[in-house]
């Protein structure tokens, strides 16, 4: 038997067995053959000079903003901002922080000279998509084209300077006032002049406007979304930590046992890899997951040619309103808990005390804080940016309609009515990642740096860019007659 099951994989994939070892060779054969089809492909996006011109740009400004990423401001005291980082944990300032550094790509960890990150870019850019469906002025750039979307920039990057000098300032307050012992501030009291918050307001403001000039030379010259690169390299630049975090707790428990006393057994590693390995696959099939509405064009006659006629789909995403809602979400349930410790501390309210402490450890209110949030943020933002009637005025311009509807008022209901009803499940689905690591830390006793990667927004971004990028990279290969990455019904 066993000359008869090797020399079949000895001589080939060809050979045919009549029995069970057959298939066995067979599965191995077809893994090989897609594994050397996978790599045939990675070596070919290199062997494209302009392809690897522009991924090489990419990863050469990414380094560069992980190089200053440690660069930190000279007249902060790092050990005492260490110091005075371990005594918040837990805290609701812990929360806050470590939410911030999480949706930025900063490190206010440590107080570099990228601690603000690209948030206040990224703030001043919804903020004027907010406004440019409220405001008549700002709505007639946006749809004068390009030429209007190149001033809406212009104007976001003068807003981002003034979200960066005041973000600066409030942080730099904080950083002033907190001390980490008997009279030692964070700060140093000589420090506490208006000449030094004017230099690190400064310094932290330009380190942020170069953030998003980094991003934008990516969007110009590299491949991907700059911004999004900048936010998923400082959700990766995480994992050592996490990984870290991971062999100390096997080291507690005395080295890998099966439900140890303390610190982690191999159950809870074999749970945590099946964990990830399902959300990875969750969150990539509802990315990706579609509607797909059918839209016929209308024939129409030129001399002898008939013209038209053709059925096509119109895909609406499941997930329409991306990242956003969990970064909205996030963003607002940082402030109850400090809200609600510092009236309880103020009026001596222990009841308070337990409402903030339950914000402060993600509890059952957070938890359901998150996902009502969550919704309600899906339906905004979709209602944002997806409009029916547009797209029913686009598809009645095209000559194109939807079967056994209308063009007009009928296509436009229609178009809302099922884009309410996918907005749901897209809801539900990011209402389920959002709240994967609390409940997992909480279930299996695990630090949330470790759960964060097994869902919530770190997941989700990563996904998300990783597809996006992999997609630029495959329409670079498709234009120039390469065989796709994603396969054949990639293009379809």
């Amino acid at each position: 038997m066993t000359g008869v099951a090797i020399g079949p994989m000895i001589l080939g994939c060809g050979t045919h067995l009549p029995h069970v070892m057959d298939q066995s060779v067979q599965a191995i054969c077809s893994a090989k053959k897609d594994f050397e089809e996978t790599m045939q492909k990675l070596i070919t996006i290199f062997r494209i000079p302009e392809l690897r011109l522009k991924i090489g740009f990419t990863l050469l400004l990414l380094a560069i903003y992980r190089l200053g990423f440690w660069i930190p401001l000279p007249f902060v005291d790092q050990d005492g901002l260490k110091q005075w980082a371990d005594q918040l944990y837990g805290s609701e300032w812990n929360m806050v922080v470590g939410n911030l550094t999480l949706l930025s790509g900063s490190n206010l960890g440590t107080n570099t000279i990228f601690g603000l990150g690209i948030m206040p870019y990224i703030s001043a850019s919804i903020i004027f998509q907010l406004l440019a469906s409220v405001v008549p002025q700002l709505e007639a750039l946006r749809k004068e084209g390009q030429v209007g979307q190149k001033k809406l920039n212009e104007y976001t990057r003068y807003a981002t300077v003034g979200v960066c000098l005041l973000q600066s300032y409030f942080w730099l307050n904080v950083l002033m006032s907190q001390k980490v012992g008997e009279g030692t501030y964070v700060v140093a009291e000589e420090y506490h002049t208006w000449f030094y918050m004017l230099v690190g307001m400064s310094v932290m403001t330009a380190g942020s406007m170069f953030l998003m000039w980094i991003g934008e030379q990516i969007d110009e010259y590299g491949i991907g979304n700059g911004i999004s690169l900048i936010i998923m390299s400082g959700i990766i630049g995480r994992l050592p930590e996490a990984i870290n975090k991971i062999r100390a707790g096997i080291a507690e428990a005395g080295g890998p046992q099966i439900v140890p006393d303390t610190g982690l057994g191999i159950e809870k590693i074999v749970l945590l890899i099946a964990l990830f390995l399902a959300v990875v696959v969750g969150v990539t099939m509802m990315t990706q997951g579609q509607r797909r509405i059918p839209v016929q064009s209308a024939k129409h006659q030129r001399g002898r040619m008939v013209m038209g006629g053709a059925r096509q789909y119109l895909p609406l995403r499941v997930n329409q309103a991306g990242v956003m809602p969990i970064i909205f979400a996030s963003s607002l349930l940082m402030f109850p808990g400090l809200i609600f410790r510092g009236v309880a501390n103020f009026f001596g309210w222990d009841w308070l005390a337990l409402i903030a402490e339950s914000f402060s450890n993600q509890g059952y209110l957070y938890l359901v804080g998150e996902i009502a949030l969550i919704y309600f943020f899906c339906y905004f933002w979709t209602a944002i940016t997806f409009n029916p009637k547009d797209m029913s005025n686009n598809l009645k311009d095209y000559g194109a309609f939807i079967p056994g509807y209308r063009p007009g008022k009928r296509t436009s209901d229609y178009l809302e009515k099922v884009m309410l009803r996918i907005t749901y499940v897209g809801a539900a689905f990011l209402a389920i990642v959002a709240i994967i690591p609390s409940m997992v830390s909480r279930s299996i006793n695990i630090d949330w740096v470790i759960a964060s990667f097994f869902g919530g927004t770190s997941l989700l971004i990563i996904i998300s860019v990783a597809l996006d990028l992999i997609q630029k990279i495959d329409s670079h290969l498709i234009m120039r007659n390469y065989e796709s990455l994603l396969g054949p019904d990639s293009t379809k």
